[in-house]
């Protein structure tokens, strides 16, 4: 890894960042610390505050990145983001008589995966990058916290189980009667034109995560183990992922959804 930290804002946080900095053989510091603030040698660290887990950078004014299914984006997809009409519903065979069980071999910060297990998807998610899978852990878990008051955020999240393997080994040890209805594989940081930057929020941890250089054999391996269908989730007038060209595409303003049709989906 790069030179990255586990940090924490006071001391109340001292045993969840000591364990976090042992799981992951990252040094410990704490921002409460004047003193430690003003020798930062560190680049990047995963951060405990009351606000939950973020990755902050210490070089440049990125702003933080975290994860929160409660407030914010997420909770106004889910709200307002138009239930089985919207594009990623159709690319998974989403109906009223068909709820699919995902595989999310690259479920990043969880954006997607959460709108398909708020319209009933059983998702399995798949995050290999240690930092990310912390990132994504912490949402689901405040969001488990939140759903003690909210029943159906509560129902969202029970839909939701999360590891931190790797894509490939994970879809390689499919047995044939636990093949997965969808898998869906969408590249945290897929390759984009000069003039499509990665949001600024996200690009310190675009350096430490870096692209999916390995996609295309994800993909390879999906297209043996899915049931009915493989969905890519690709910038829109990008090339298709590992040159294999779908089926069919569902095409929106700033992204595509390339369709590997494998058997008709029940109705």
């Amino acid at each position: 890894m790069q030179n990255i930290s586990i940090s924490y804002a006071d001391i109340s946080f001292l045993s969840q960042a000591t364990a976090l900095s042992t799981q992951l053989n990252l040094p410990l510091v704490d921002l409460g610390s004047d003193a430690n603030k003003k020798g930062m040698e560190t680049d990047f660290s995963v951060h405990f505050s009351t606000a939950g887990l973020s990755f902050i950078s210490h070089k440049k004014a990125h702003g933080a990145v975290s994860c929160d299914f409660v407030s914010g984006s997420n909770r106004h997809r889910r709200n307002y983001g138009g239930g089985n009409g919207q594009m990623i519903a159709k690319a998974v065979g989403l109906s009223g008589k068909f709820s699919p069980k995902v595989l999310d071999v690259t479920a990043g910060l969880g954006a997607d995966a959460f709108i398909l297990a708020s319209l009933g998807c059983q998702m399995q998610l798949i995050e290999r990058n240690p930092i990310v899978h912390c990132l994504l852990r912490d949402g689901l878990d405040r969001a488990a916290l939140a759903g003690m008051e909210d029943s159906d955020l509560a129902g969202i999240i029970n839909n939701i189980n999360l590891l931190n393997e790797d894509s490939i080994s994970h879809l390689s040890a499919i047995e044939p009667l636990n093949r997965p209805d969808i898998i869906y594989v969408d590249p945290m940081f897929p390759e984009r034109k000069k003039s499509a930057q990665v949001k600024k929020e996200m690009q310190a941890l675009h350096q430490i995560v870096g692209g999916d250089g390995d996609s295309h054999k994800i993909l390879d391996i999906a297209l043996q183990k899915a049931l009915y269908r493989v969905v890519v989730k690709r910038p829109a007038h990008s090339e298709y992922l590992g040159n294999l060209k779908p089926n069919y595409s569902l095409e929106g303003k700033s992204t595509r959804y390339d369709i590997f049709a494998l058997q008709k989906i029940p109705k």
